[in-house]
């Protein structure tokens, strides 16, 4: 962020000063809501969590480095406080906050405030070009990518994992400084109202949609809902800022409606203005095309996997472009370009010769059927095909939906010629995903039905073989990853995985 001094940070907020001898001192570091990770000169957020409040460790964040802390009450030490309003309901999808008097919602409101402040001092100086993407899926592979193509045009900020909820997107925010020439967000949604919110925080000048898909199903209640929501991007983008749609999704291609700026398509389709032709995957499922944009025509040759990455990449070389790109930086930028964010298609083999695709970190129907093509594709390339395995758990968040969305997954494994499928679970959604399987013409021990990790492990342990390629994928309450890391020996914690910063859809 840029620097502030409390005196400053409390008019921004809304908050009073408590315990501060020098209102002058300022935040020279981050703002960090996790004590272990304070430095000298930050600011620590106090929330109130699941299992800890963060007003508990106030006075040790101070101790190890940070100017002041952000809280719902005095601390002891120095403070900028915000008092809760009455009524305050905790903000729209943040699972941390467990308070009955609003007062993680009043901390959270601050930190938005406090971005927005930092960001648009940002903008007006003209060093700042914020982008936002958001999607039902592919969000954060993106984002990964676009990280890339910019990066050779100015030092970017980019949210590590997911982080793209009400805590995760305005930290990240915080986290550009004079130096930062982008700052590329996801936005993520579980209701109307939700991706608007955060287009206040950061208001971008680029939005990316992804696509329209089924993820949060369950909340939404409707493709057309979710539809609706994605498009709050778009409308929040200037008359001068720039839209980049996905020509192959017509939901979100008819958003071009929904906003005053530039529209840039983007796809497959023959009306999209950056197109990609004569799409091939190779050996590891990784794309190769050719790129067609205004500016001229180029190969392509992604590093990261999976055919759905091709929209992804063309939406990275829409912003790219925009920002001043020229082709040759962006083929190259793309052909580097590795997996970022852990626990997404994440492609290893073993010393006993066994590729193991960790899918795992979360799920939706649209992504498990990329995933399970991709493993196909693996699976069959070169003289010998390999033999493939889709370890999958359940998909959560589907409302009704859900148990039909789940047969369908297990009706295209069998569809896709998927030699193992092993269903981890043991509730409605994943008898129904292995039923679905059963009922295409899985016979014998072609689909599994397990009921835990430990007994996926055991299986797979006993059965796996040199040369085979198991894809493992499930939505991240699962904690699917457990599986994918003891095939690859990987010595990893096997939690519920990711912070809640991080929103996932």
């Amino acid at each position: 962020m840029i620097e502030m001094t409390l005196r400053e940070i409390a008019e921004v907020v809304g908050g009073t000063l408590h315990d501060v001898p020098d209102p002058e001192v300022r935040v020279t570091g981050s703002v960090e809501f996790d004590s272990r990770r304070i430095g000298s000169g930050d600011l620590f957020l106090a929330l109130p969590g699941e299992r800890v409040d963060g007003h508990e460790y106030a006075a040790a964040a101070v101790d190890a480095g940070a100017v002041a802390v952000l809280a719902a009450r005095p601390v002891g030490v120095p403070a900028i406080v915000v008092t809760p309003s009455p009524g305050t309901v905790p903000a729209t999808s943040v699972a941390l906050i467990h308070d009955s008097d609003g007062s993680g919602a009043a901390v959270l409101a601050a930190l938005a405030a406090l971005a927005r402040a930092s960001v648009e001092r940002l903008t007006a100086e003209g060093t700042l070009t914020v982008v936002g993407v958001t999607g039902s899926s592919g969000k954060t592979s993106t984002k990964d990518l676009l990280a890339a193509v910019l990066a050779p045009l100015g030092p970017v900020v980019a949210p590590p994992g997911s982080f793209n909820n009400e805590l995760g997107h305005p930290w990240t925010a915080l986290r550009a400084d004079e130096k930062t020439r982008f700052l590329v967000l996801e936005l993520s949604a579980r209701g109307p109202g939700h991706i608007a919110a955060l287009a206040k925080v950061a208001p971008p000048s680029i939005g990316v949609v992804l696509n329209v898909g089924t993820a949060h199903l369950g909340e939404f209640g409707s493709r057309e809902a979710i539809a609706q929501t994605k498009g709050e991007l778009v409308e929040a983008l200037p008359e001068t800022g720039l839209a980049v749609l996905n020509a192959d999704d017509q939901q979100v291609a008819a958003m071009a409606s929904r906003t005053k700026a530039k529209v840039v398509r983007v796809g497959q389709a023959a009306n999209a203005d950056i197109r990609a032709t004569d799409v091939r995957l190779d050996s590891e499922a990784r794309a190769g095309f050719t790129l067609h944009t205004p500016a001229g025509s180029t190969p392509i040759q992604l590093a990261v996997h999976g055919e759905h990455q091709v929209g992804n990449a063309l939406s990275a070389v829409a912003v790219a472009l925009a920002c001043g790109a020229d082709l040759d930086t962006i083929a190259q930028a793309l052909s580097g370009a590795q997996r970022v964010s852990e626990r997404r298609m994440d492609v290893r083999t073993t010393d006993d010769g066994v590729t193991v695709v960790n899918d795992s970190y979360n799920a939706n129907p649209d992504s498990v059927r990329a995933a399970l093509k991709a493993l196909v594709t693996m699976s069959r390339a070169g003289d010998k095909p390999r033999r493939s395995w889709a370890v999958l758990g359940e998909m959560a968040e589907l409302g009704e939906e859900s148990v039909l969305e789940h047969d369908g997954i297990g009706r295209l494994a069998v569809r896709l010629d998927v030699d193992r499928l092993v269903v981890v679970g043991t509730g409605r959604p994943s008898r129904a995903m292995h039923q679905g399987a059963v009922m295409e013409g899985s016979w014998g021990e072609e689909s599994v039905l397990v009921p835990d990790i430990g007994a996926a492990i055991a299986l797979l342990d006993d059965e796996v073989e040199a040369g085979d390629v198991v894809l493992v994928k499930a939505s991240k309450s699962v904690g699917l990853w457990a599986v994918a890391e003891h095939l690859t020996g990987a010595e990893r914690a096997t939690g519920r995985g990711g912070s809640s910063a991080e929103a996932g859809q």
